[in-house]
């Protein structure tokens, strides 16, 4: 089994999109992580919920668990509030780190253990053809799970 035989579509948003509208779209999809992609509709980042999160707690709360306690819910600021204004890529956090990627050739144990490595629940597959890079579609973590649990 090959990642083409495993890519899904993948609701996708652009660097330049409003940071409102993506999150509204990753809430309502309940999608494990964002697939975000360039101009050129290549892989930007693929950044997990949890650090989408990042930008609604102040900094001393992510330092350690004793300081997230004593953040009192009136302290937390809207996200829409937080994200008025904001492109996604402005958003994402900080330190961009490059997306998981692999090619339609790729096998099932070596999407797996990117997945692992990277700590990440989404893999983008992609195909080129020497002059351009598309994305084709992405694999979850748990369509991945189902392959593995569907194989006799």
């Amino acid at each position: 089994m090959r990642a083409r035989d495993l890519a899904e579509p993948y609701p996708v948003v652009f660097t330049d999109d409003d940071a409102v509208t993506a999150a509204g779209l990753f809430a309502e999809r309940r999608l494990p992580a964002l697939l975000v992609l360039d101009a050129d509709q290549r892989p930007y980042a693929i950044v997990p919920g949890s650090q989408l999160l990042r930008v609604v707690l102040p900094d001393y709360a992510l330092e350690n668990s004793a300081r997230a306690l004593a953040v009192d819910d009136s302290e937390l600021e809207r996200l829409a509030e937080k994200l008025e204004g904001l492109t996604v890529a402005q958003w994402l956090p900080g330190r961009r780190t490059l997306p998981t990627v692999v090619g339609p050739d790729t096998g099932v144990a070596q999407i797996a253990a990117l997945m692992i490595r990277t700590h990440t629940p989404l893999v983008a597959v992609v195909e080129s053809d020497g002059q351009e890079t598309r994305t084709v579609g992405a694999i979850t973590a748990a369509r991945l799970m189902e392959h593995f649990l569907t194989q006799a």
